[in-house]
């Protein structure tokens, strides 16, 4: 359904953000609620909180740590997570399948946003049981304006990723890993200084993580999230083993990383 809907938001939003003012609408839910969730009843969740700044220095490097306490997600655990920003041209930044590998989830990540916005996260528990966070933001130009350099060397060189994880690792309790991804996402709304034409889009669609071949987080990506894409999250590794990440762009080109995990 979100794949279906997913163009005519899009389309939507462009047109509307267009003669919209700076300031957060909370008018604008609604219509991103209605196109990515129909009518599924939708209840607040406190268990899903953020860490944010109220005004943003770049709206092309939104900080943002998301966290759900599983404990609190009724009587199943938040299995997938959807990152909205209800005032981008393309309001879903990214979706995160979770695993319980992850605990209570944290993430940190940097996400672009066009003007001032409320930021939704929407958690579905395994029987589709629909759970709403959200926050407002104060940024702007991070999705359109132009960009200048070689797009060729550019694309050339995306690809190149870090993956760690803190040490020191305590086995059976929570780790902290960092994943950064050397990537324009480009987003197809931005124009190129020269020529002034539209640069297409370009960006990394999904990282699958596992940890001694095991899932951990899936992720599929937007446009939404910034440039060199960065995740910093917390799992829990068992015993000693190798965290790796497969990432793969619009493309299909696919890049891959691992790291050992030890004391």
């Amino acid at each position: 359904m979100l794949k279906r809907n997913l163009l005519i938001a899009c389309l939507s939003f462009i047109a509307f953000s267009n003669g919209a003012s700076a300031e957060s609408d909370p008018s604008k839910w609604p219509l991103v609620k209605e196109a990515f969730f129909a009518k599924r009843p939708m209840a607040d969740a406190p268990f899903i909180t953020f860490v944010a700044p109220r005004r943003a220095e770049s709206g092309a490097q939104v900080p943002l740590e998301i966290s759900v306490d599983q404990t609190q997600a009724d009587a199943n655990a938040i299995k997938t997570l959807y990152i909205l920003v209800d005032s981008n041209p393309i309001p879903l930044t990214a979706t995160y399948h979770l695993t319980d590998k992850l605990g209570k989830f944290k993430l940190a990540t940097r996400i672009r946003m066009e003007m001032d916005s409320y930021i939704r996260a929407v958690g579905e528990t395994a029987d589709g049981k629909l759970f709403l966070g959200s926050i407002e933001i104060r940024a702007a130009g991070g999705c359109g304006g132009t960009v200048d350099g070689d797009e060729n060397a550019i694309r050339a060189a995306a690809g190149k990723i870090k993956l760690n994880v803190e040490s020191p690792v305590k086995f059976g309790d929570v780790a902290a890993a960092t994943f950064i991804i050397k990537h324009p996402m480009r987003t197809g709304l931005q124009r190129d200084l020269v020529s002034q034409g539209f640069v297409p889009a370009f960006y990394i669609q999904k990282a699958a993580f596992t940890f001694n071949n095991e899932p951990v987080m899936n992720v599929d990506f937007g446009v939404g999230t910034s440039e060199d894409p960065y995740l910093r999250f917390n799992f829990i590794p068992s015993a000693p083993g190798v965290l790796a990440v497969k990432a793969v762009d619009n493309d299909g080109k696919e890049f891959t990383h691992q790291t050992e995990v030890k004391n």
